[in-house]
């Protein structure tokens, strides 16, 4: 398929890209002004099939979200509780423990761990998790703990950032996940998160956290309040982070989910700006390796797409997602490794499953699965019994549902 263009803007910019040019501000304004969403997929297509061919990723994750007791009561948010509020919980480490065990039996390679910010629990409790969580599960990846989770155990612990990521990895902290960035810009933060970490401050703490050796994830959180101006300057911004420092491992562009948050009002994101923030993400990024098509937050439906929009990775298996649920989220909470390979194969692509720094999983190495899909994990706290804990096999026929 010849690339075809609609939109006179992206003529220059469509040149940079197949000449292999590093795209600016400019561009990656008029990559977002533009509707021309076919050539923009085409431009973001080409560079990620250069890139990795029809190779496209997946992991066997585990989500564990140890209290979702939260002191910054961001705009943006419905995960978040006051301690006294109905549907607040925070797991006993045995809790936590017996939760990883039900991922280890689903064969989860990878403990994707955040939470909130919690005023009373000591710094020595995220630690004893964590540790914990290595002592039981060695063969596991931990990736915990979010730059505004760091900042905040910093303060509990009246440490240094530095001291902080050091106590966090000599626990067993193996890398850390990118949420908390949001939109950089300090005029969307003082509206969306005015108590939380600042731009500046996420970026200075995922320096780092990989100049010592932890790498990362990164994200954006897009279709807010946003301009298009500001999301370009957040990625410009990871960029030069990652120009100077090669630590992040896969960025991923995040839909806001607005039901029942104080931002209600605003209209969800739609399909058509799903794929484009991953079309723009892959040809801005041009120093990420993998951009990621969270399907929990996209639909699975959209994220298959998205694997011909730049994308060449659809996340995990997940089990048990709650901060976008208690935003809205329909999705399931979980997908078989099955259904993410048929995902993958129905878009044209080739699924290879990896680990959580995108080595290739050799399952003959690992302990044998014990459990299959159907076992739910165990409930929250207070949350209903449920015939099948809403582990329910997802419907994954192939449709422009834009």
């Amino acid at each position: 398929m010849e690339l075809q263009i609609t939109d006179a803007q992206l003529k220059p910019v469509a040149e940079k890209v197949l000449a292999g040019a590093r795209l600016g501000f400019d561009d990656g304004v008029a990559l977002y002004r533009s509707n021309d969403l076919l050539a923009l997929g085409w431009l973001a297509n080409h560079v990620r099939e250069k890139r990795h061919g029809h190779t496209t990723y997946y992991n066997v994750n585990r989500h564990i979200n140890p209290t979702n007791v939260c002191v910054a009561h961001c705009r943006l948010c419905a995960f978040g509780r006051s301690p006294e509020a109905a549907g607040a919980y925070t797991y006993a480490l045995d809790e936590v423990w017996e939760r990883a065990a039900q991922g280890v039996s689903e064969g989860a390679t990878e403990f994707h761990i955040v939470g909130g910010l919690h005023p009373d629990l000591p710094f020595s409790y995220f630690t004893d998790l964590i540790r914990g969580l290595k002592q039981r599960f060695a063969h596991v990846h931990l990736k915990a703990f979010t730059m505004v989770e760091v900042q905040y155990l910093s303060k509990i612990a009246a440490l240094r950032i530095p001291e902080t990521l050091r106590a966090l990895k000599d626990a067993g902290v193996d890398s850390l996940p990118g949420g908390g960035a949001e939109i950089f810009n300090p005029r969307v933060r003082k509206v969306i998160c005015d108590h939380k970490t600042s731009g500046q401050m996420w970026l200075s703490i995922a320096r780092e956290a990989h100049r010592i050796g932890l790498r990362s994830n990164a994200t954006m959180l897009y279709g807010h309040i946003e301009t298009r101006e500001e999301r370009v300057e957040h990625l410009l911004l990871l960029r030069a982070l990652q120009d100077e420092t090669g630590g992040f491992v896969a960025f991923i562009p995040l839909e806001f989910h607005p039901a029942n948050t104080a931002l209600a009002h605003l209209p969800t994101p739609t399909g058509f700006d799903a794929l484009k923030n991953i079309a723009v993400a892959r040809l801005l990024l041009d120093n990420f390796e993998h951009i990621k098509a969270y399907w929990i937050m996209l639909t699975p439906r959209i994220a298959q797409i998205a694997l011909r929009w730049g994308a060449n990775d659809i996340d995990g298996t997940v089990i048990e997602e709650k901060i976008y649920h208690d935003a809205g989220a329909t999705t399931e909470q979980f997908t078989p490794r099955m259904d993410l390979e048929r995902l993958i194969r129905e878009a044209g692509r080739v699924p290879v499953e990896r680990d959580t720094l995108y080595r290739p999983v050799d399952r003959s190495k690992l302990p044998p699965i014990t459990s299959g899909h159907r076992n739910a994990p165990p409930p929250a706290p207070g949350a209903p019994a449920s015939g099948n804990g809403g582990l329910v096999q997802l419907d994954t026929t192939l449709t422009l549902n834009l």
